[in-house]
């Protein structure tokens, strides 16, 4: 004998299913939520802003069995300190026959994570430029080539500011930069937003177009399977921990290799300097 199901047990029926749901929901939620706080480290480090300077990179490109050499400029500047200091990072790519390859350009101020961006632009050759705009109102990351949106907490970085990040609190605590010892952050880039973990490698005595000089060799590693870029970084203490030297290792085999060259100290004009 089949009973037929009454109007009450459908609807108690009903709402067991909306419970079912709503509770999967939330537990999907809660999920996705722990996963971007692991991945959005904790990232407060004493930080020792090194002087501005100008600083120029001979380069060598292996593409597609090609090489390309080409040269590299980067503007490191700060404004005097004050209430309220602010810092420039502009960076310009060049390559033999094709001229300006790539321009990206981080603009923020000083806090007490150390670089807040609140800009970062990106234009690469032939190609639309990107903006990445660090909303310390909304405490929101927000790309032009995407829709997505994370959270500021305190020290993220953009992928121009992070070497500055990084060399700056390697000046503020050079006995704790030891072989192994791991430093994250959390890195925007054109269209999105993921955890960077540095790791110090060993120290090299390098040669370089400036002489021979002691070296602090960290490293990007990407993680096991990925295809994610490795980034080899030489600072160098007896040059305010300036880096020297920058690999950029595709998991094709393609590599940059940028090697320093000149040191200009020449601030920009204190205008140039300004407040985002």
């Amino acid at each position: 004998m089949t009973s037929a199901n009454t109007p009450a047990t459908n609807r108690a029926m009903t709402f067991t299913r909306h419970r079912v749901t709503l509770a999967t929901f939330i537990l999907a939620l809660l999920a996705t939520t722990s996963a971007r706080a692991a991945d959005h480290p904790d990232m407060r480090y004493p930080t020792n802003l090194p002087p501005s300077a100008q600083l120029h990179y001979t380069i060598k490109a292996d593409r597609s069995g090609l090489t390309l050499l080409g040269e590299a400029t980067v503007n490191w500047q700060l404004s005097a300190p004050g209430t309220s200091q602010s810092y420039l990072v502009n960076t310009e790519t060049r390559a033999a026959l094709f001229g300006k390859i790539m321009q990206a350009d981080s603009r923020g101020v000083i806090d007490t994570f150390g670089l807040a961006p609140a800009e970062y632009d990106e234009k690469p050759r032939n190609k639309p430029g990107t903006q990445t705009r660090f909303d310390r109102d909304a405490k929101q990351i927000t790309f032009s080539e995407s829709k997505e949106t994370y959270p500021l907490a305190g020290g993220e970085q953009d992928r121009t500011s992070v070497v500055w990040q990084l060399v700056s609190m390697a000046r503020a605590a050079p006995k704790k930069f030891v072989p192994k010892s791991e430093w994250n952050f959390f890195v925007a880039g054109r269209r999105d937003a993921e955890k960077w973990t540095f790791t110090v490698e060993e120290k090299v005595t390098l040669a370089t177009p400036l002489g021979t000089m002691a070296t602090v060799h960290v490293v990007k590693a990407p993680p096991p399977d990925s295809k994610d870029q490795r980034v080899d970084i030489w600072l160098a203490p007896s040059l305010e921990w300036y880096p020297v030297r920058l690999k950029f290792s595709d998991a094709d085999g393609d590599t940059i290799d940028q090697r320093l060259d000149q040191i200009k100290n020449n601030p920009l004009p204190q205008e140039q300097v300004s407040n985002p």
